[in-house]
């Protein structure tokens, strides 16, 4: 998969005919729903595109959960297979963005990734290969010696290279980048996609960006779908610039995962975290809190003593997780037009977003060929 310049303009060749130009709806404004609008736009430059969405970048609800992501690349995947070519791809474009537009608030940055169990128990070897399967993409792993570990650990990798997200001036990039493709926003909450196909009867393929959202839509209602509640503080920036991001685990994905990830732009820097499944509270819990910011210090000593810490604000996101892995699928039978479902990325929304748009439009492409209709 090569992902399409985010740019691409509307006078690039159509991939339809102009007498057969479709008109797509997209259900859901969040990182996967506007990443997914922009990579359809440019390989459909003339068809008709609408977000639809009860949420849009610049809204703070739990219901959204994009905003209150980390935000960085580092690889869930180790599948040796779909998850893993979608961070590849969303990577490549991260570098491509970084290097045009640094205003957009995706920046390169190293980061130390620090273990405390063998590197056979923490699911980073792809188990097909032996191996870190990005090791090459962020430049080189290195291991990190004895002197830079903190105490407790067994292990730990640098990065030389990856990226760092400010989502909120991303997200607003993002949305922007639509709007100036000539895709239009409708704000509404729709219970079902009945309903949405009702409002909008001319469609002629629906993309379901609704992440958890597609637990609550009546004829949907995937119940592998399930919240994992992250908790977050947002400090200023210390006195000592932080020169790399942090992350401690047992394993790569743990409820015990502590991070700081400095944000590009004057974001301040994110300190988490916490995995809690099935958990919908979205009031911050200020003992967690603490803790958070205690196991920071303790990882990044740049960030000084947690009384010193000028927190800016204390956040909570429920992530999309789903039993199986997102759903990036085809559905013919159930609804009047094709749905192609997209959603369900839990913690990896960012980091697999390009790769994760580009697959669905394929299955839009899919869906729409002649063959499919005989």
């Amino acid at each position: 998969m090569t992902p399409p310049n985010p740019t691409t303009s509307p006078s690039s060749t159509p991939t339809t005919s102009p007498s057969s130009t479709p008109t797509f709806l997209i259900l859901g404004a969040g990182v996967i729903g506007l990443t997914t609008a922009l990579v359809l736009r440019a390989h459909y430059p003339t068809a008709n595109i609408t977000i639809a969405a009860k949420h849009f970048p610049g809204d703070r609800s739990i219901e959204y959960a994009s905003p209150w992501a980390g935000a960085n690349w580092a690889s869930f995947a180790h599948d040796n297979g779909p998850l893993e070519k979608y961070d590849e791809v969303t990577f490549r474009k991260f570098a491509e963005i970084a290097e045009r537009w640094p205003e957009v608030g995706i920046g390169r940055m190293g980061m130390w990734g620090v273990f405390d169990a063998r590197i056979e128990e923490t699911d980073l070897l792809t188990e097909a290969t032996g191996k870190i399967w990005y090791d090459e993409l962020v430049g080189g792993l290195r291991n990190l010696d004895e002197t830079e570990l903190p105490k407790g650990a067994v292990f730990g990798l640098e990065f030389p290279s990856t990226f760092r997200i400010n989502t909120q001036i991303y997200l607003q990039w993002l949305q922007h980048r639509a709007l100036t493709h000539n895709i239009t926003l409708h704000r509404q909450h729709f219970p079902s996609l009945t309903a949405l196909l009702t409002t909008f009867p001319r469609t002629t393929l629906l993309i379901n960006a609704s992440a958890l959202g597609s637990l609550h839509l009546t004829d949907v209602h995937d119940t592998a779908l399930y919240p994992t509640r992250g908790q977050t503080v947002l400090i200023t920036e210390p006195a000592t610039p932080i020169p790399r991001m942090y992350f401690r685990s047992p394993k790569r994905v743990d409820p015990e995962t502590t991070y700081v990830f400095p944000r590009p732009l004057g974001g301040g820097v994110i300190l988490g975290g916490s995995r809690q499944a099935d958990n919908w509270s979205a009031e911050p819990d200020m003992e967690l809190a603490q803790d958070i910011m205690r196991r920071c210090v303790e990882l990044a000593p740049e960030l000084g003593r947690v009384e010193d810490l000028q927190v800016v604000s204390h956040n909570v996101g429920l992530r999309p997780s789903r039993i199986g892995g997102p759903r990036i699928e085809l559905e013919r039978s159930s609804h009047r037009v094709p749905v192609v479902h997209n959603y369900g990325h839990s913690g990896a929304g960012y980091q697999s977003s390009w790769g994760t748009a580009e697959r669905a439009v394929e299955l839009v492409k899919k869906a729409l060929s002649p063959a499919a209709k005989l």
